[in-house]
Parts: C-alpha cells; sequence; structure tokens
C-alpha cells in the first residue's frame, strides 16, 4: 500500500509540548505552528529544535510569514526561503507551504523554488487551496510543482461541510498526491469523511489549560479584543488524539 492511500493521522500543534503529547497520542505526524488567533504562522527556531526532540513521531513545519492571505511579497519570501533551510537544519522530515498569485491562482514558480530548496524533505501544500480561484486547477499545478500532500477543507471553513468537492478532489487525484481533509475534523465525523475517500486527517485536537501565572492585573491585556485570555493556553488533547487513532484504525 503507497502512503496515499495508507490513513494517516496529522496533529496541529503551536507547542513544542504538544508534540510530545501528540505523539503520545498515537498520531502519525504534526504540523508545528505559531500564533493560533492568525491560523498558523511559522514556529521560532527554539521551538522547532525542542518539537524534533520528541521520538516516534514526524515534525512539519509550517512556513508562513504572516497571517492573514498567501500573497507574499518580495522580503517575505525571502523570509520563507530561510525559514526552509533553518527547519532542515534544525531536522525536520517536511515543510508546509502555500503561497498565491494576486488573482488567486497557484504562484508556480515560487512554489517549486520552494520545493527545490525543501529537498530532501517532504512537503505539505496548506489550505491556502481553499483560497485558490479554482481548486482543481490548482491541484493541478501543485502536484507539478512536485507536492504530494494537499491539506485542504474542500473550499469551505470546515471539511465537513466542504464534502462534496473533497469526494471530487479524492477521485480528481488518483493515486497522485494524498487529500488530506483539514478543519473541524475530529472523532466524530471522521468516519463520514473517511466513506468520503478520505484517507489523510488533520486535527487540532485542542484544549485549553491555565498557565501557572497567580498574578493577573486587571488594568490590562496584551492581546487585542477576542483573543485568548492572556492566562490559558492551547495544548494537545491526548484523549482526543487518542480517540481519532483507534477510530482511523478501526476503519482502516
Amino acid at each position: 500500500m503507497n502512503d496515499i492511500n495508507s490513513p494517516t493521522l496529522e496533529i496541529c500543534c503551536y507547542s513544542a509540548e504538544s508534540v510530545a503529547e501528540a505523539a503520545k497520542g498515537g498520531a502519525h505526524r504534526v504540523e508545528l505552528c505559531d500564533s493560533m488567533q492568525d491560523g498558523g504562522t511559522t514556529p521560532s527556531m527554539g521551538t522547532i529544535a525542542m518539537a524534533r526532540k520528541v521520538q516516534g513521531i514526524k515534525l512539519y513545519v509550517i512556513i508562513r510569514p504572516r497571517g492573514g492571505d498567501f500573497c507574499y511579497n518580495a522580503t517575505e519570501f525571502e523570509v520563507m526561503k530561510y525559514d526552509i533551510t533553518e527547519a532542515k537544519k534544525l531536522g525536520a522530515d517536511g515543510v508546509v507551504i502555500g503561497i498565491l498569485n494576486a488573482d488567486g491562482s497557484i504562484d508556480e514558480k515560487r512554489t517549486k523554488q520552494l520545493v527545490e530548496l525543501a529537498m530532501p524533505m517532504d512537503v505539505t501544500f496548506h489550505r491556502a487551496f481553499d483560497m485558490s480561484n479554482d481548486p482543481f486547477e490548482a491541484l493541478e499545478t501543485i502536484y507539478a510543482c512536485g507536492i504530494k500532500r494537499i491539506l485542504t477543507s474542500g473550499t469551505f471553513n470546515t471539511a465537513p461541510e466542504g464534502l462534496e468537492i473533497l469526494k471530487s478532489l479524492v477521485e480528481k487525484a488518483g493515486n497522485r498526491i494524498a487529500i488530506m481533509a483539514g478543519s473541524g475534523v475530529n472523532a466524530t465525523n471522521m468516519e463520514l469523511l473517511y466513506n468520503a475517500g478520505i484517507r489523510h486527517f488533520h486535527s487540532s485536537a485542542t484544549k485549553y489549560v491555565n498557565t501557572e501565572m497567580e498574578y493577573r492585573n486587571p488594568n490590562i491585556k496584551m492581546g487585542k479584543e477576542g483573543q485568548l485570555s492572556e492566562f490559558e493556553k492551547p495544548i494537545v488533547d491526548i484523549e482526543k488524539v487518542k480517540a481519532m487513532k483507534e477510530l482511523l484504525t478501526s476503519l482502516s
């Protein structure tokens, strides 16, 4: 059985601590990110180095210089190249990238440059795919760039909402490139996605815990309104990971 047809569970992690929890839960791979509020940006080199110390799990690092859209200027692109090189030096198994032209098409030229720079690491194309102007054309362009995997919610906010598009993408991809469903994926809907042909699953499996800080100044807030409290942090929930892994094993 090739990798495209092998059921895989990837967990999105926002700390080295979460990578360790994902490994304990039995995940196959993690996507390491920073800045949950921005949907994931490149983590610090220290975070990558500490995450790499976790044994028994593949480490993929998101390469995203900022939140917002995926049309990057020349300076941002240089940052992406630098971060790929550093992730490689620190022993990452792969990187997760996404870059679009202003018209919403895949930036094929610069994507190919990033793929070549990343070698021999593996590459996933992230949910910038869902912001492209034509997902089926985007799939072909990404495949032509030498990428083996696309993370997508089927162009909707969550994968269950994008189920019909995901089914069509799986059919179009065939055995050429893996379609990994992400956003809103959990143990309650994995079977639905699996029956639609999805074999690769991406989940944050998050819970929130209080920090160790005791004193809390009531007169100030460091982050923006609507963001997480300064006194709680996201961490991977081992039980959620175990539940998904067990379900995936039973389905396959």
